[in-house]
């Protein structure tokens, strides 16, 4: 009971920020949706991929299953379509390294380090990914640093830190462990260098052309990984229940959730796609805590309202964009 009060609680600058969300700009209805659901299955996969993971399935192995199920997905849909896309030989090396960022490095890291840590740690640290990408953005993108982006990337800094160093106790508890923390933190470093880089790529081309690339050289890179883990794996002695958690995986938290945030990456901005890592860890810590599969203490529920305080600060200050914008309104001195 303690634990929904605490999780009740920390829930409260979560609902603050879904009142604000009109104050966006960019109001397509449609790609705020995908966003929301591809975030959503994210979330549910993180108990989900846990359970599995716990009867049978080894991280790596659903790594595997993972990059080759969608990827065959991807290419059963292409090929069904009315019309395959030609692709540049030069954009087929950019969605190489694409897929690296996107797919090997973000799901490898996420996947292992959820097989060592806690789901509810796990999608807490998700909610990093737009402090990074904000950082990203401003080195890459020369988005403006304001006072208010400094203070949203220390909050959210110390949330993480909190959460990360705190597993010092937790970890002797089974709630979670410090090498699954920071593996999961690298994967939203590598998916926030991915939003930042690939934008223009991703516009260029349909969700399924992109994706079935991303997903077939993902694929080549992890085979020689993982392999060994496939050989031998119990196949005959995994739960039916398993075998369904890992489709979810695969056909919903992969197939389905990547063409959702690739119709959402398509038209918002980096930092608005990131930002709905908040809808992840709301919907892993209810189901994480609804089955027994996770704990919700009051360490877990600071770093929330830290991480939520420091990326509602960060996505709620003026972008390039808008200091161009007021530049250009304001009137001239010597009119």
């Amino acid at each position: 009971m303690l634990n929904f009060v605490i999780f009740a609680v920390t829930l409260q600058p979560f609902l603050r920020f879904i009142s604000h969300i009109n104050m966006y700009k960019d109001k397509n209805l449609g790609a705020h949706l995908c966003m929301f659901a591809a975030c959503a299955a994210w979330g549910l996969m993180a108990p989900l991929g846990k359970d599995a993971m716990a009867h049978g399935i080894s991280g790596l192995a659903l790594v595997s299953f993972r990059a080759v199920g969608a990827a065959c997905c991807f290419w059963l849909t292409s090929a069904f379509s009315r019309k395959a896309e030609e692709v540049a030989p030069r954009d087929l090396l950019m969605f190489f390294f694409a897929g690296m960022l996107a797919i090997v490095f973000n799901q490898c890291c996420f996947t292992v380090g959820l097989s060592l840590t806690s789901p509810v740690n796990a999608s807490i640290v998700t909610t990093t990914l737009p402090i990074v990408t904000m950082i990203l953005a401003a080195l890459f993108l020369r988005e403006p640093v304001t006072n208010k982006k400094v203070l949203g990337i220390f909050c959210g800094a110390i949330g993480a830190l909190l959460l990360i160093l705190g597993n010092g106790d937790t970890a002797r508890a089974g709630t979670g462990n410090l090498t699954g923390d920071l593996l999961c933190l690298t994967a939203q470093c590598s998916f926030a260098v991915y939003l930042t880089i690939f934008k223009k790529l991703i516009q260029k081309y349909s969700v399924v052309t992109c994706m079935k690339w991303m997903f077939t050289y993902a694929s080549i890179v992890i085979l020689p990984f993982t392999y060994k883990e496939l050989a031998v794996l119990p196949w005959a002695t995994i739960p039916v229940g398993t075998w369904l958690e890992t489709a979810f995986v695969v056909f919903v938290a992969t197939y389905l959730a990547y063409i959702l945030m690739m119709n959402g990456q398509k038209m918002l901005r980096p930092t608005i796609v990131s930002m709905y890592n908040y809808v992840q860890p709301i919907v892993a810590c209810i189901v994480s805590v609804a089955t027994g599969l996770g704990v919700f203490g009051w360490s877990q529920g600071l770093a929330v309202i830290l991480v939520f305080s420091g990326v509602w600060l960060v996505t709620h200050s003026k972008s390039r964009a808008d200091l161009k914008a007021e530049k250009a309104a304001a009137p001239n001195p010597k009119a």
